[in-house]
């Protein structure tokens, strides 16, 4: 009391009354953006919106709750104990966010949004890249983007609505399906194979010049096709990049392992050793459960299962 009269307090509010003021949701859609890509330059790419906006928005969050979420290092992101807990708790919004929007899609037929796509290079470059194109056409509200790369997306993380994997995931709350066989072979350039010596068995790959995948950076051990031809072979040119490789054998550089759907539409390039040489991998279809009854989800992974049953010769020639 101050010249005999009371200042009153106005007593504190529980959170949940000020939530709405407090967090909001599209600052919390930035924050998870960056606890699961640990850089705001590769958020701000993600979600289309500079890099300041990003930091503000997190700054934000952080007055806003009165509590640091963030370390902020050299090489990125890192959550605090803080910022972990409202990672959880983010991640729970989220997914009653993504079923409220499946739920409300089962009432509305029309399909509008953005449905995003991961798969593997070659398969996302030389098979879904074309026909994805024709979903569109047919649904013009519907935004479809194609993540292409030799790496496994994570549909936890939100990376992908739709991923295309080498295996089914060990845990998770994934729902995944076997989309198809396909076959892998030894390919050449008709230019190649006329100007080096004749290839006729196994043994004469290791007088050639082979093409294959960086050690290192491969993503699955399902990649390593060239110890299960032969272990004398010794690649000299290599690339993370199954395009990449398929390019330097389509140039004439030498014989790479590739996969039958890229190669054998291809007039330039030569099977080689068919009947030696016979590998096989198989593409799983994954969805998470939350969003996997999305509508424009729903359909785009349904367009995908079609396109690749009405094209099974292209996996797996002679069958």
């Amino acid at each position: 009391m101050r010249n005999g009269t009371a200042k009153y307090r106005q007593p504190d509010r529980p959170v949940a009354a000020n939530l709405d003021q407090r967090i909001r949701w599209d600052d919390l859609r930035i924050f998870l953006a960056t606890c699961r890509a640990g850089t705001v330059s590769s958020v701000a790419q993600t979600l289309g919106i500079d890099s300041t906006t990003v930091s503000r928005k997190i700054e934000r969050l952080e007055k806003s709750l009165k509590t640091k979420l963030f370390e902020r290092r050299n090489t990125g992101y890192v959550p605090t104990r803080s910022g972990e807990k409202l990672w959880r708790t983010a991640e729970r919004v989220e997914s009653a966010i993504v079923q409220g929007e499946t739920e409300l899609a089962d009432r509305d037929v029309s399909l509008t949004g953005i449905v995003r796509v991961g798969a593997p290079d070659g398969f996302g470059s030389f098979f879904l890249a074309p026909r994805l194109a024709g979903f569109c056409n047919a649904h013009p509200e519907v935004e479809v983007q194609l993540m292409a790369t030799a790496r496994v997306f994570s549909l936890s993380n939100r990376e992908a609505d739709i991923a295309i994997a080498l295996a089914l995931p060990a845990q998770g709350r994934v729902v995944g399906r076997k989309l198809t066989d396909y076959r892998l072979g030894l390919y050449a350039s008709r230019a190649y194979v006329k100007t080096h010596p004749k290839i006729k068995r196994i043994d004469d790959l290791t007088d050639h010049l082979f093409i294959s995948y960086i050690d290192e950076f491969l993503y699955t051990p399902l990649l390593d096709y060239v110890r299960i031809v032969s272990k004398t072979i010794a690649p000299r040119f290599k690339s993370a990049n199954l395009i990449a490789q398929y390019q330097a054998a389509k140039a004439g550089q030498g014989i790479a392992i590739l996969p039958c759907f890229m190669a054998d539409q291809d007039k330039d390039l030569v099977a080689l050793l068919r009947n030696e040489v016979k590998l096989e991998r198989t593409f799983y279809l994954l969805l998470h459960e939350d969003n996997r009854n999305l509508a424009r989800v729903k359909a785009a992974a349904d367009f995908i299962v079609e396109e690749v049953r009405k094209n099974r010769k292209m996996f797996l020639p002679g069958k």
